[in-house]
C-alpha cells in the first residue's frame, strides 16, 4: 500500500516570489523552500502548504498538484499499467526528488514524488 506524505497545490507565476510576498503578507505563512524558480510556503511544520513556480524544473510544465508518496515506484507502475497519460519521465532529480508528471481525467498535471 502507498501512502501520501502531503498534497500541496502548486500556481505557476513569473515571479514566484512575488506571489510568494503576497500570501505570507496575508497569511503569515513561513518560507519552507526558496530555489528562485520555486518557492514553498506553510504554516510552521504543519500540513498545510502552497508552492509558487515558473518553471516545473528540468524543462517540466508547472504542475497543478504535487502528491509526494513513500513509493514513487509503484505509482508510476499503477500508472503505466492504467495506461495514465505520463507528460515527465520517472526522473532522479539533481535537488533530491525522484518524480514523475501524469495527467490527471481533467487534464490537470500532477506531480507525483518523493525524496531521494
Amino acid at each position: 500500500m502507498v501512502k501520501v506524505r502531503r498534497i500541496v497545490p502548486d500556481l505557476a507565476a513569473r515571479d514566484p516570489k512575488e506571489v510568494a510576498a503576497f500570501y505570507r503578507t496575508l497569511f503569515d505563512l513561513d518560507v519552507l523552500m526558496d530555489q528562485s524558480w520555486i518557492v514553498t510556503l506553510g504554516a510552521g511544520t504543519g500540513p498545510v502548504q502552497i508552492s509558487i513556480a515558473a518553471e516545473g524544473g528540468s524543462g517540466a510544465p508547472v504542475p497543478h498538484l504535487s502528491i509526494e508518496v513513500d513509493d514513487v515506484e509503484a505509482v508510476f507502475q499503477r500508472a503505466t499499467q492504467n495506461e495514465v497519460e505520463i507528460i515527465y519521465p520517472l526522473t532522479r532529480e539533481p535537488w533530491g526528488l525522484h518524480r514523475f508528471f501524469l495527467r490527471d481525467p481533467t487534464g490537470k498535471i500532477v506531480n507525483v514524488l518523493t525524496h531521494s
